[in-house]
C-alpha cells in the first residue's frame, strides 16, 4: 500500500476522531483504532513515514501515530 493511502486514512481517522473536546483522548482513540484495524506492515509505514517527516498528516493523527511509535 502507498504511504500516501496510510497518510489519507489516518487523516480520515484523525477527523472521525476530532470532535472529541479533549484532544489526548482523541489521539488515543486514532492509536487504538489504528492499532485494532491496520495491518502490521501498515503500522510500520505509517511509523516509518512519521519518523522520516510526517508530512501531510494532520496534527491530531501524528499525535496518534506518535503514541504508536512510543508504545513500540
Amino acid at each position: 500500500m502507498h504511504i500516501e493511502k496510510l497518510v489519507s486514512m489516518a487523516n480520515d481517522i484523525a477527523d472521525f476522531f476530532n470532535a472529541e473536546s479533549d484532544k489526548e483522548i482523541a489521539a488515543e482513540g486514532v492509536k487504538k483504532h489504528i492499532q485494532r484495524s491496520w495491518d502490521p506492515r501498515m503500522r510500520k509505514a505509517i511509523v516509518k513515514y512519521y519518523q522520516d517527516s510526517g508530512e501531510g498528516l494532520s496534527p491530531l493523527a501524528a499525535d496518534a501515530v506518535k503514541k504508536l511509535m512510543e508504545m513500540g
